[in-house]
């Protein structure tokens, strides 16, 4: 790839996504419910039942309404999500570059730009392999290459040093980016694809819908790509799969561009769920450490305007695809962006009824929030986290610590609560009623 893409970026982005001794513990820095840890594949197997009996939970009190958020890491080895990772960026940066710097989105050769820029590096064009390597990276048969693909990825057959291959200018041959996988790992990784699916079907059955939760962003890479296949093959009739899409990150909104594009294209129900992040901290001492670009916003306010951006460019889905076709959780505690998403629902037209857009805010958390948009007709979730006092305990404590102003929410809720109660003692509500 070196001829195609400049030797810095190749290193940089194969430290990015390598395990760092000093980063070992995924849990320092981070307001996430729980960092998984490989233990084996009998506790990944244990983790699968433990989301099916969540499944089981929502769908006694739900009907065909409710939802079960779903941690990838907790169904395999996180280290084979690195490796997608890496392999999934480094092919990005291998066609950014055939494409001139072109955007995930944008980024699209037809047969004859694709054979002059191979020409152009000195690669014979008239070879099997480069003839291979197109028929390969023609996914829709449309005769364009672009930056999307592989989507045999869900495939039990396929093997995932296989899958990911790219032409090597120096030989002309195809060349696998993710190599020395032993026939062990590759059982992993295929075992970790076959629990996903085997949650998401067991939750369709159910009739309920799951969330892939977002995480790091040396492992988003390859949970997202699991997560969109996912959609693409059981998001036919509605949306039964959400992806997450974190708004303190500069990418999100590209990334989410692209993956709406490929569900426009290929006609099904674009789904995600909107959150501001939880790895910030983390994020930005790896990055540091390492050697690559902060991935985070500079500031709150910019992680404001890309989520207001993210909620905007979906309403625009909304517009052109129509109501049936993409929906997204607003997954936030923050009052501000809650009534932006209102006025927004407003402006569009879109009614509260439709369930487009939705809101969701922790159980106990923001309910004067909660409870006023479930008056006035919105359709409102509350996240409910559970498990050992000494595993939920901590998260709730971060996340308050995170909202930094939930004390202030907390007195609010409060003051509201007390001026209702005497509303109804003034306006004799509570008094005794005699037949």
């Amino acid at each position: 790839m070196t001829p195609v893409v400049d030797a810095k970026t190749l290193e940089t982005t194969r430290e990015r996504y390598t395990v760092h001794q000093e980063f070992g513990d995924r849990r320092q820095g981070v307001a996430s419910a729980r960092t998984y840890f490989y233990e084996g594949e009998e506790q990944c197997d244990k983790n699968r039942d433990i989301f099916k009996d969540s499944i089981n939970a929502v769908a006694s009190a739900t009907v065909n309404e409710g939802f079960v958020a779903v941690k990838v890491t907790a169904l395999g080895r996180p280290q084979l999500l690195l490796k997608l990772s890496e392999a999934i960026v480094q092919t990005q940066n291998f066609f950014k570059a055939l494409t001139g710097g072109m955007t995930l989105q944008e980024g699209r050769l037809t047969s004859q730009e694709f054979t002059k820029r191979l020409h152009e590096l000195g690669v014979k064009t008239d070879s099997e392999s480069v003839k291979k390597f197109f028929n390969d990276v023609d996914f829709d048969s449309d005769g364009i290459v672009d930056l999307h693909g592989w989507n045999h990825i869900l495939d039990d057959h396929v093997k995932l040093g296989q899958l990911f291959q790219v032409l090597s200018i120096k030989t002309g041959a195809l060349e696998p980016l993710i190599q020395n996988l032993s026939n062990e790992e590759e059982q992993e990784f295929r075992n970790m694809v076959r629990r996903t699916l085997d949650v998401a079907e067991y939750a369709i059955s159910k009739g309920v819908r799951i969330m892939v939760d977002a995480e790091q962003t040396y492992l988003q890479p390859a949970i997202s790509k699991i997560t969109i296949e996912m959609m693409k093959k059981y998001n036919k009739d509605r949306g039964n799969v959400f992806n997450t899409y974190q708004a303190y990150l500069k990418a999100t909104l590209q990334n989410m561009e692209a993956d709406m594009q490929v569900a426009r294209r290929e006609g099904w129900h674009f789904g995600a769920k909107l959150v501001r992040g939880a790895y910030m901290e983390q994020e930005r001492a790896r990055a540091q450490a390492i050697g690559y670009d902060d991935p985070v916003n500079v500031d709150f306010q910019a992680t404001t305007k890309m989520y207001e951006s993210c909620l905007t460019r979906i309403a625009d889905e909304v517009d052109r695809r129509g109501r049936t076709n993409v929906s997204v959780m607003v997954a936030s505690h923050n009052e501000d962006t809650v009534r932006f998403a209102v006025n927004l629902m407003k402006e569009r037209c879109i009614a509260p009824s439709e369930r487009v857009m939705c809101m969701a805010q922790l159980y106990g958390m923001c309910d004067q929030v909660s409870f006023s948009l479930g008056q006035a007709g919105f359709s409102v979730y509350k996240y409910l986290p559970y498990g050992p006092v000494e595993e939920v305990l901590p998260y709730l404590s971060r996340r308050a610590l995170e909202n930094g102003s939930v004390l202030k929410k907390a007195n609010k809720e409060r003051d509201l609560l007390w001026k209702e109660l005497k509303r109804r003692i003034s306006s004799g509500e509570f008094k005794a009623k005699h037949n």
